[in-house]
C-alpha cells in the first residue's frame, strides 16, 4: 500500500480538519487510568457526532467497535509475536500486510487522511478482511467484518478517530480491563436506545445470578444461542477465570469452553468487540441463526454442558425455520421455538438457565406440549418469578427465570418470588435492579425451605393427562400460596393499583388469545 502526505493545508476541507485533529488528539499522550481512557472515547464519540454519516449511537458505536477491533487485534498479534521466538517459533500474522493496524493506521502524521482513506478503507481493507480464509481466526474475523462497514463519509474525521484510537493500548492488562468497562457502559447507553426496536437485553444482576446459579466448572461446555453483545458469555468467563490453576487450564478456558451465536450483524460484531475486550482473544461467536438446523439432526456433537441466555421472545420466526421443528410443536413464537432447541441441545446432567416471558407459563397448546416435554424428560427445579419492570424500558411483560437440567424427569418445582425493594414501586434506568437484591434468594437457594416467598409444588398438580394420554393443561403460573390478598385492609391507593395491575394482566391475556385465534384462521 502506498504511503501519502498529508492533505495540503490550503485545501478547503483540510485545513480546518487539520486544526480539529490537533486538538483531538492533545490530551491523551499519556494513558494508564480509568479519566485518561474515558476522556479518548469521550473524544471519539463526540468526534463521530460531527460526521453526516453517522445518525446515533446505533451507528457510532458499530463504527467504534471494529476500528477499535483492528487496534485490539493488531496489539493481540504484536504480543504474539514478541512471545514466539522464546518457543522457536515464528509467527505469521492472521491479518497480512498492508492490512495490519500498524501498515496503515499507526502513523498519526504520515498516514492516509480524507477521501484517499475513505478508498482505502472501502476499497481495499475491508474487502480484504471480509475474504480472509485459511484457518480459524481467519473464518472468525471474515465473518465478523462481512456484515461490518465503515459509515463516516468523512475522511478527515475518520484519520482524527483513528488517531484517538491509536492512543489506546492493549499491550496493558490494567488498561483493557478499564476500557472494558468503558465499552460496557457504552453498550448500555446503545440497549436504552434501542429500546424500541424490538430488542431485551438483559440487566448484569439477572445475567450473574443466573450463570452463578448453574455454577459452571472449568472443562464444561457453556453455550448462549441468542448471546447478543455477549452478557452471558462475558459472565460466564468472569466466572470460571475465578477457577484456573495452571496454564492448560487458560487453554481450556479461551478455546474450548465458551461459545455463542448470534442471528443479526450488529450485536455479533459488538458482542465479538465485548468479549476481546474482557479477555476472550478469540470469540467463538456463529453468526446464524441458532434454529435454522432442523432439530432431530442436533447430535452428541452440538450438546453443551450448560446453557444461559435470554431468547428473544413476543417476536415471530419465517415459516422455513418453523419447518425445522416437530409438526406438532411448531409455532411462530422465538420463546417456544428456543425452549425446544434448548432441550435438544443439553447434554445428559446438562444445566440450563433461561428467561422466559409469563405467557410462556401458562399458555397452552403447542406451549403445554414444550412444557410437558421439559416437565417428563428433564427436571424443572426452581422458577424464579421476577418482579415488573426488570426489563423497562424495553418491556414491561413479567418474566421468569426457569432452571433445568437434564438429570431425569421432575418430580418438584420449587417457586421463588423475588420482592421489589421496600419502598419501590418500579425500576428506571436510574434505579434499575442491583445484583445485592438477590441475596436471600442466593442464601435460600442451597437449603430450601417454605416461607412467604418460595414454595414448592409437584410436578403432578401442575401437568394434567387424561387416562388416553393426552395433555390436559401444563399450567406453570403457580400463585405464591404464602401471601393472602386481603382487600379489606388494604389501603385506597394500593388497592386502586392493584386493581389496575389485575386489568392490565386481564388486557394481555385477551390480546394472546386474539394471536392464538388469528394464527388460527
Amino acid at each position: 500500500m502506498p504511503r501519502t502526505k498529508k492533505a495540503s493545508p490550503k485545501a478547503p476541507v483540510a485545513k480546518p480538519e487539520k486544526q480539529k485533529r490537533q486538538s483531538a488528539t492533545q490530551p491523551i499522550e499519556k494513558q494508564s487510568t480509568r479519566e485518561q481512557l474515558s476522556s479518548i472515547i469521550k473524544s471519539a464519540r463526540d468526534l463521530m457526532r460531527k460526521d453526516a454519516g453517522l445518525s446515533g449511537d446505533l451507528d457510532r458505536l458499530p463504527q467504534l467497535s471494529w476500528v477499535l477491533f483492528l487496534k485490539c487485534y493488531d496489539d493481540m498479534e504484536q504480543r504474539r509475536e514478541e512471545e514466539v521466538p522464546l518457543s522457536g517459533q515464528k509467527y505469521r500474522s492472521v491479518i497480512p500486510r498492508p492490512f495490519r493496524w500498524r501498515d496503515w493506521a499507526s502513523d498519526p502524521d504520515h498516514g492516509q487522511t480524507g477521501p484517499e482513506l475513505i478508498d482505502f478503507i472501502n476499497g481495499q481493507l475491508l474487502p480484504r478482511l471480509r475474504d480472509l480464509s485459511g484457518s480459524d481466526e481467519k473464518a472468525v474475523i471474515a465473518a465478523l467484518f462481512r456484515e461490518t462497514y465503515n459509515r463516516m463519509l468523512s475522511g478527515y474525521l475518520l484519520r482524527d478517530l483513528i488517531n484517538l484510537i491509536n492512543s489506546v493500548h492493549f499491550q496493558s492488562k490494567d488498561e483493557i480491563f478499564t476500557l472494558s468497562h468503558l465499552y460496557e457502559s457504552m453498550l448500555k447507553e446503545m440497549r436504552d436506545a434501542a429500546g424500541d426496536s424490538g430488542e431485551f437485553y438483559t440487566p448484569r444482576p439477572v445475567v450473574r445470578f443466573m450463570v452463578e446459579r448453574v455454577s459452571p466448572k472449568l472443562g464444561e461446555s457453556v453455550l448462549d444461542p441468542a448471546c447478543g453483545t455477549g452478557g452471558f458469555l462475558v459472565e460466564a468467563f468472569d466466572y470460571l477465570h475465578r477457577q484456573r490453576k495452571k496454564s492448560a487450564d487458560e487453554d481450556v478456558l479461551q478455546n474450548k469452553t465458551l461459545h455463542g451465536i448470534e442471528k443479526k450483524p450488529m450485536p455479533y460484531l459488538l458482542g465479538t468487540m465485548n468479549l476481546i475486550l474482557h479477555g476472550i482473544e478469540a470469540p467463538n461467536i456463529r453468526r446464524t441463526n441458532a434454529l435454522e438446523k432442523p432439530l432431530k439432526e442436533i447430535g452428541e456433537d452440538d450438546r453443551y454442558d450448560i446453557i444461559v441466555t435470554n431468547p428473544p421472545f413476543g417476536g415471530e420466526e419465517e415459516a422455513g425455520i418453523q419447518l425445522n421443528f416437530p409438526e406438532a410443536t411448531r409455532t411462530s413464537e422465538t420463546a417456544l421455538l428456543f425452549l425446544q432447541f434448548i432441550m435438544r441441545s443439553l447434554k445428559p446432567k446438562g444445566r440450563c438457565a433461561v428467561v422466559v416471558p409469563n405467557g410462556t407459563l401458562f399458555g397452552d397448546g403447542v406451549s403445554a406440549k414444550v412444557k410437558a416435554k421439559m416437565l417428563t424428560e428433564f427436571n424443572l427445579h426452581t422458577i424464579v418469578r421476577l418482579p415488573n419492570g426488570v426489563f423497562a424500558p424495553y418491556t414491561s411483560i413479567p418474566t421468569n427465570l426457569l432452571f433445568f437440567d437434564r438429570t431425569g424427569p421432575t418430580t418438584d418445582i420449587w417457586y421463588y418470588e423475588q420482592p421489589m425493594p421496600d419502598g419501590r414501586k418500579n425500576y428506571s434506568k436510574t434505579k434499575p435492579l442491583q445484583f445485592e437484591e438477590f441475596a436471600e434468594c442466593a442464601s435460600w437457594w442451597d437449603k430450601r425451605e417454605e416461607n412467604e416467598r418460595a414454595w414448592k409444588v409437584a410436578a403432578s398438580n401442575v401437568l394434567k393427562i387424561d387416562d388416553a394420554g393426552n395433555i390436559v393443561s401444563v399450567n406453570l403460573d403457580v400463585k405464591n400460596p404464602n401471601v393472602l390478598d386481603d382487600f379489606v385492609h388494604l389501603p385506597p391507593e394500593q388497592l386502586a393499583a392493584d386493581i389496575l395491575k389485575k386489568e392490565h394482566r386481564i388486557a394481555e391475556i385477551m390480546a394472546e388469545i386474539q394471536d392464538v385465534l388469528k394464527a388460527k384462521q
